[in-house]
């Protein structure tokens, strides 16, 4: 095959822009067994449960966190009609990291450790609890080891020495194929800046031909059409199901 002559800009600072997230906060998975999900993540992988409750603004639908870090959780979603929807492979789910799913579906979920060591010690763990897991397969930025959860979930947990360098790890004859020329690139290499306007940008007017979410569109319309301080002021619900006395 042809491979293009795209190069990546000579320098490339990790500090792009004063507005661009900084990782996950939380991943959300549907369930129809909340225990059972719950019970896996946190005696498999060790992770601490850190919220169960109604699920703010949706009826009858409980909400879970697991804990990842101080800022970073897993989370599951389980309401009234989930555990009646069928998972069809290659659908809804991929069911391994080598496997397809639809478009905009979760096809496989990796957890990060800090070393070769701590991967070594999680394929431990994960075994031990009576799970079948293989590797870690050497793939240059990352070393992974692959796994199944609850639910037809392909998991993998998995670590790297040092940051991905891009100047080794796009593909020249991938990026000719996506059809993605140089200035493009360069583009996705390093994304423009923006400056915060410290929340002034008002709300762009309503195109359904944009990425919305799916809600009837009379709901839709009437949330985007809100004043922000409307919407936070109605729909907010910051009180947790359990009061604790302060410290």
């Amino acid at each position: 095959m042809t491979q293009t002559t795209t190069s990546l800009p000579a320098t490339h600072s990790a500090e792009l822009s004063t507005t661009q997230t900084n990782g996950i906060h939380h991943l959300a998975i549907s369930t129809g067994d909340m225990k059972a999900q719950l019970q896996f993540f946190t005696d498999v992988l060790g992770a601490e449960l850190k919220a169960l409750y109604w699920m703010h603004g949706v009826a009858e639908t409980f909400h879970g966190f697991v804990k990842l870090n101080d800022h970073s959780y897993l989370a599951f979603v389980q309401g009234p009609k989930t555990a009646g929807i069928e998972p069809i492979m290659g659908v809804s789910h991929a069911g391994s990291a080598a496997n397809p799913s639809a478009p905009g579906t979760m096809q496989h979920v990796a957890f990060n450790v800090d070393t070769l060591d701590d991967l070594l010690a999680m394929r431990d763990r994960i075994r031990d609890r009576g799970i079948n897991v293989f590797g870690p397969l050497d793939h240059g930025m990352c070393h992974s080891i692959y796994f199944a959860g609850p639910e037809h979930l392909a998991l993998e947990v998995a670590t790297s020495a040092v940051p991905i360098d891009e100047q080794a790890w796009i593909d020249p004859e991938v990026v000719g194929l996506l059809g993605i020329d140089a200035e493009l690139l360069a583009t996705f290499v390093a994304p423009k800046t923006f400056d915060s306007r410290h929340g002034t940008v008002p709300q762009p007017p309503i195109d359904m031909n944009r990425p919305q979410l799916a809600m009837p569109e009379s709901a839709l319309v009437a949330i985007m059409s809100m004043a922000d301080a409307d919407v936070t002021a109605r729909l907010s619900q910051s009180d947790p199901p359990v009061a604790r006395p302060p410290l």
